[in-house]
């Protein structure tokens, strides 16, 4: 009887080594998106056509319509916005909860509930004066308004025709980039701030009310600035 052949198992050839990452192509389209990512404020078209190197705005639109399509597609949680007359790269205003809590330390850019009133009505009323503000808000607004302009969100715009030219002022550029508006016509109407309850209140009874108007009330039954 013949005994079996050992069998000697043939060592395990030795794996490939991993391919090195692929350089991504660059194309125009991601060009626009790593400027867009990199920038800290919006980009206007003619500046991203500028780093381009050639092209119109209506390419630079078509290429930030292309990123968002993909961004969308991705469920990405950001997306590319029009603000203050550019594009930048914002998050969804489904994580601010979370972004909120990020940046809740971040104090000293907060404004106050008066900062906030005094700003709503600047931006509405604008070009104003400073006793027009104080007439709706029935308090000095001085301090108030030097606030907003140290965080560059208001600056005077010129002097009112009146006795003592009192300065007018206006919202910033940067105004629109801190609450993500294209331009001054985004902002919501006054309706719209008009709180739920009190539009409730308004349906139900066609008495007036007695409960003291609110500010979105104040600046809508304020006369405009000649």
């Amino acid at each position: 009887m013949i005994a079996p052949m050992n069998e000697t198992a043939e060592p395990p050839a030795p794996e490939a080594p991993p391919e090195p990452p692929r350089e991504p192509e660059v194309t125009n389209v991601s060009i626009v998106e790593a400027v867009l990512f990199s920038a800290d404020s919006p980009l206007p078209p003619a500046r991203i056509v500028q780093v381009l190197g050639g092209g119109t705005a209506g390419d630079v639109r078509r290429h930030v319509e292309s990123l968002n399509e993909s961004y969308r597609q991705r469920g990405a949680a950001f997306r590319i916005d029009e603000v203050a007359g550019g594009y930048q790269m914002l998050t969804l205003p489904v994580y601010h909860r979370w972004l909120s809590r990020l940046n809740s330390t971040r104090g000293e850019t907060r404004l106050s509930q008066a900062a906030l009133e005094t700003l709503a009505i600047v931006a509405y009323k604008q070009p104003t004066i400073r006793a027009d503000i104080e007439a709706i808000r029935g308090v000095a607004v001085g301090e108030v308004l030097n606030r907003l302009r140290e965080l560059n969100l208001v600056r005077v715009v010129g002097r009112a025709e009146v006795i003592g030219r009192p300065m007018l002022y206006g919202t910033t550029k940067k105004f629109l980039e801190v609450f993500g508006l294209a331009s001054l016509d985004a902002l919501p109407s006054v309706e719209a701030l008009t709180p739920p309850e009190r539009q409730r209140s308004a349906q139900a009874s066609e008495a007036p009310s007695q409960e003291a108007p609110g500010i979105e009330s104040a600046i809508a039954d304020a006369p405009a600035d000649p």
